[in-house]
C-alpha cells in the first residue's frame, strides 16, 4: 500500500476524481508540452456524463487556456478499458493535426494513471495490506494501529496529519458561517448554519445527532462550492470523518495529538480499501466513497473512545457493510443530491458502528477484509448507469429539477 497521504489530498472541490484528477492530469501534460500552442481533451465514460457538473472542464481550462487554446470533447458512451473515469491530452499542431496523445486516468480521491508517466506514482510503503494482516500485526506487538503507520511512514507523516487537521477545522468553520444558494442548477440551500442553530437548543442525544449533521454538511456545502477540503477518503466523502471527530473533539476536549493518531488509523482503513477494491465512485458506486468514508470514521472514533484493535476493525467492518451496493447517481452531476445528505447521515452511522463495536469484544464472524472483497464485486456486478455516470436511480428521476 502507497503513504496514507494519497487518502488525505488537500485541495479544492467539488469531485476528487473529476475535478483533482483531471486538474492534476492537465497540469502534468502542460508541464511537459510548455511550448504547446493549442490543446485538445478527450473526456470519456464518467468523466463526460458528469464532467459539467462536477467542474471537470474548469479544472482542465484553468489550467490549459493561459498556456494555449483548449478544445474539450465528450465522449460519456464510449469507456476506455481501463478505468471509467479516462481522459486524453493531446497537442494540437498548427496545420491541425494532433500528436503526442496522453491518456489519463483518474481512479478515485485525486490520484492519477497514466503509461507516459509511471514516475509520477508514489511506491507502496506498507508491507501489510490487509485489515488482518494488521490487526494480527496489533495482536502480536501489543499496539495499534497508528503505530504502524509511525513505524511505516516515519515521524514527518504527523506533521502533514496536523495539517490535514487543521484544514478539515477550518472548513467545518467556514461552512457553519455560511448561507445562501449552492452553486449549480439545482438552487440548494445550504442547511449546516441552521442545523448548527437547531441543535444548540436540544439535548443529548437530539443535540449530538444535531452537531455531528450540521459539521459534516459544512465541509460538504464547501466542497460542493468549490472550497478548500480535504479527501477523506474523496472528496464527494470529505464531510464524513471531520464532522465526527470534530464534535468528538468538542465534547470530550480530546488532544490534537489524539485525533491525528485516530486520522493515522481511519487512512489505514482507507488503504486497504484502495489498495484491494476501490475508492472510486465511476468504478463501484457510492459503497466506495461514502462507505468507506463511513468506515474510516467509525476506526477513527473507536480508537478516539479507548476501542482495542478488534474493536477498531469491527467498527470498520460495520460502518462500510452497511452501505453495500450504494449507488453513485448524482443529480443533474452535481456533488450536492444526495451526496452531501448521505454525508450527514454516515456520520451518524459511524458513531453508531463505533458504539455498537464497543458493546463487544471485538469478535464477529464477517470480517472487515471479507466486506472489502464483497464491496468490490458488488460494484463490478452494478450496472455502468449507477456509477457517476448520471444515467439511473436519483439522476434519472430528479435529473429534470
Amino acid at each position: 500500500m502507497k503513504s496514507i497521504r494519497e487518502i488525505y489530498r488537500i485541495g479544492n472541490g467539488p469531485s476528487s476524481s473529476h475535478t483533482m484528477g483531471p486538474k492534476k492530469a492537465a497540469r502534468l501534460y502542460a508541464e511537459h508540452h510548455p511550448d504547446s500552442k493549442q490543446f485538445n481533451v478527450k473526456l470519456y465514460g464518467s468523466l463526460a456524463a458528469t464532467g459539467k457538473g462536477h467542474l471537470t472542464d474548469r479544472a482542465i481550462l484553468d489550467i490549459l487556456e493561459p498556456i494555449g487554446r483548449t478544445e474539450i470533447e465528450w465522449y460519456p458512451k464510449i469507456f476506455l478499458p481501463a478505468h471509467p473515469n479516462a481522459m486524453s491530452i493531446a497537442t494540437v499542431t498548427p496545420d491541425g493535426r494532433t500528436e503526442d496523445e496522453w491518456t489519463f486516468y483518474s481512479v478515485g480521491g485525486g490520484a492519477i494513471k497514466c503509461e507516459h508517466l509511471s514516475f509520477s506514482e508514489s511506491p507502496d510503503i506498507y508491507q501489510l495490506n490487509t485489515m488482518t494482516e494488521l490487526l494480527e500485526w496489533c495482536n502480536k506487538y501489543g499496539k495499534m494501529y497508528w503505530e504502524y503507520v509511525d513505524e511505516t511512514e516515519g515521524s514527518e507523516i504527523w506533521d502533514y496529519l496536523a495539517e490535514v487537521w487543521k484544514v478539515m477545522c477550518a472548513a467545518i468553520e467556514r461552512g457553519l458561517d455560511q448561507e445562501g444558494v449552492l452553486p449549480g442548477p439545482l438552487h440548494l440551500r445550504r442547511k449546516a448554519s441552521n442545523y448548527f442553530i437547531r441543535a444548540e437548543g436540544y439535548k443529548d442525544v437530539l443535540r449530538t445527532r444535531g452537531l455531528i449533521f450540521a459539521y459534516s454538511l459544512a465541509v460538504s456545502e464547501e466542497n460542493a462550492s468549490g472550497g478548500t477540503i480535504v479527501t477523506a477518503p474523496t472528496c464527494g466523502s470529505c464531510g464524513v470523518l471531520p464532522g465526527v471527530l470534530y464534535h468528538l473533539k468538542k465534547v470530550y476536549d480530546y488532544s490534537d495529538k489524539r485525533i491525528i493518531r485516530s486520522l493515522a488509523t481511519a487512512g489505514l482503513v482507507g488503504n486497504v480499501v484502495k489498495h484491494n477494491a476501490s475508492i472510486s465512485g465511476a468504478e463501484v458506486g457510492c459503497q466506495g466513497e461514502v462507505g468507506v468514508a463511513c468506515a474510516m470514521t467509525a476506526a477513527a472514533a473507536n480508537q478516539l473512545m479507548g476501542g482495542s484493535p478488534a474493536q477498531i476493525e469491527y467498527s470498520a467492518e460495520m460502518g462500510l457493510e452497511h452501505h453495500l451496493g450504494m449507488t453513485c447517481d448524482p443529480v443533474c452531476g452535481l456533488v450536492q443530491i444526495p451526496c452531501i445528505e448521505r454525508n450527514a447521515y454516515a456520520a451518524a452511522r459511524a458513531l453508531d458502528a463505533n458504539i455498537y463495536a464497543s458493546y463487544t469484544d471485538g469478535l464477529h464472524r464477517v470480517s472487515f477484509d471479507h466486506v472489502v472483497k464483497v464491496m468490490k464485486e458488488t460494484g463490478k456486478d452494478l450496472p455502468s448507469l449507477y456509477k457517476e455516470t448520471g444515467e439511473g436511480g436519483l439522476a434519472k428521476e430528479l435529473g429534470e429539477l
